[in-house]
């Protein structure tokens, strides 16, 4: 058994570093570039606009955060659920991982691909509400694997291409939810209840396989109804810990900034010292921490907008910047000025203070550093609720890939097998696992950054569409659906959006 899992992490290994090597994180940095261009810039350009239209109509329009009586959710459980999937242990452990290896200027680099990963999470939800239809329980269905599938497959010559990359897409994203999204997960809320509360991990996979069972059974309204309290709740609570952590130490942001840029162009040199991993290490690790952290480039959280009750492809968009902003720009940025003001960084030289630290604990110190016991209690908790929530939000996506691949008849299985996974990703060893799960997201990425490519026309028309339409007054007609009959029900009932 040993060499068989020795020959499966030499293979992982190999696959990981082509999936996650230069020419991939290429590809996604130019999907990135691409797609702003071709939309003027949006997230700057037009930023007044997507603001007031998420997380400002979240204040104005009922329509926004309304439960519906079919089977969509609301625009705001849409968002909440795809950012119970993506804020999770990367925003702690994967910010820390990436400052520990790479450097301060991993975090640099965490913005730049953020800032382009806007506008691929914006283009993969227009195509997702373009391309999304209703299955035979009357849930919308949508994702990559529907544009894969109908978009690039309508392609001339490309229908076989495009319905083999869905099905890979499919297959990979069933694989990571019960990797990335389910036993990795638990496994770090197991090790972390142990660790801060000596709380056996056995207990801990009882209870929370429980408490998921209680939710994914009931499906995406149930998980959705959840998401929306936990979520906003969870990330206030936490970003309310590293302000205080940040204003304490404010003092030291002028060193932190200047350790951010030296480090991202390899200027620490300069000052004498030596870069920490070099400026290569820190590209790497900070466009591929960022995008564990906000799953832009995947196609993960455009099969929960999908659900979402929108009409307009664009205005769904517009909650895929905002979901991006908020878990990149936002919650990471505040955790990695959290562990770099904390002293456990040496800012000149961006390596470890304790070269003997666990990378892994670098925010729990920096809380127990400010707030004693209670900081690394604190810290504990939060990874618990961000690795609970992204079980709950991966349970959906792992639901949509089964369903695709082998009908709606399969969904409820699915979903009983992976409440029960959860009991074994709290015992489980998790080095291979973690390794494992890092291969068949980067696997995700690829067919759906080939239809994404394909169909970067198809979106910049949309956009152009909506911004004729609402910005420019022009009377045109909507882009709201490739399906005639959806187009067509759809065009009666749209209603402008909050200027």
């Amino acid at each position: 058994m040993e060499k068989f899992l020795d020959g499966v992490a030499a293979v992982n290994s190999f696959v990981n570093n082509i999936v996650w090597g230069w020419p991939a994180l290429i590809l996604l940095a130019f999907v990135g570039v691409l797609m702003t261009c071709l939309t003027k810039f949006f997230q700057l350009s037009h930023i007044g606009h997507w603001f007031k239209n998420t997380i400002g109509a979240i204040f104005k329009d009922r329509h926004v955060t309304k439960h519906t009586a079919d089977k969509s959710i609301s625009q705001f459980q849409s968002l909440c659920t795809a950012l119970a999937a993506t804020v999770g242990t990367g925003n702690i452990a994967g910010v820390a991982s990436a400052i520990a290896t790479g450097g301060p200027g991993a975090v640099f680099w965490m913005w730049v691909i953020a800032f382009f990963g806007m506008m691929t999470n914006y283009s993969e939800n227009v195509l997702g509400i373009l391309f999304r239809k209703k299955n035979d329980k009357g849930e919308w269905s949508g994702g990559a694997m529907y544009y894969l599938r109908d978009g690039l497959g309508a392609k001339r010559g490309c229908k076989h291409i495009g319905a083999i990359l869905a099905v890979l897409f499919s297959c990979f994203c069933l694989l990571a939810s019960f990797g990335i999204g389910n036993m990795t997960q638990v496994n770090t809320i197991a090790t972390n209840m142990q660790s801060a509360f000596n709380i056996p991990k056995l207990i801990t996979g009882i209870v929370v396989m429980i408490f998921a069972g209680l939710v994914i059974v009931g499906g995406l309204k149930r998980i959705a109804a959840v998401t929306e309290k936990i979520v906003p709740v969870m990330v206030l609570i936490y970003l309310l810990g590293t302000v205080i952590i940040c204003v304490l130490h404010i003092d030291k942001f002028a060193a932190v900034f200047g350790s951010i840029f030296k480090g991202a162009f390899g200027l620490e040199a300069a000052a004498g010292g030596i870069v920490g991993s070099g400026v290569k290490m820190a590209v790497q690790m900070g466009m591929k921490r960022g995008v564990f952290s906000n799953e832009a480039g995947l196609g993960s959280s455009v099969m929960v907008h999908s659900n979402s009750n929108v009409k307009e492809p664009v205005r769904q968009g517009m909650w895929g910047i905002f979901e991006v902003f908020a878990d990149t720009i936002v919650v990471c940025t505040l955790t990695a000025f959290s562990v770099l003001s904390s002293g456990l960084i040496n800012l000149d030289t961006g390596k470890l203070v304790n070269e003997a630290a666990d990378t892994g604990s670098l925010v729990g110190t920096a809380f127990a550093n400010t707030f004693g016991v209670v900081g690394s209690g604190f810290v504990a908790l939060a990874l618990l609720l961000f690795a609970f929530s992204t079980v709950l939000g991966w349970s959906h996506y792992g639901t949509k890939a089964c369903e695709f691949l082998f009908g709606t008849r399969s969904t409820l299985p699915y979903r009983i097998i992976f409440v029960i996974a959860v009991l074994g990703g709290a015992l489980m060893g998790e080095n291979l696992a973690w390794d494992l799960s890092d291969t068949f997201n980067g696997m995700m990425m690829i067919p759906n950054l080939i239809g994404v490519l394909v169909l970067s026309p198809l979106v910049f028309k949309c956009t152009k569409n909506y911004v004729d339409r609402y910005m420019r007054k022009l009377d045109v007609t909507p882009m709201l659906s490739i399906h005639p009959e959806v187009q067509q029900e759809h065009e009666g009932i749209i209603k402008e959006p909050v200027k």
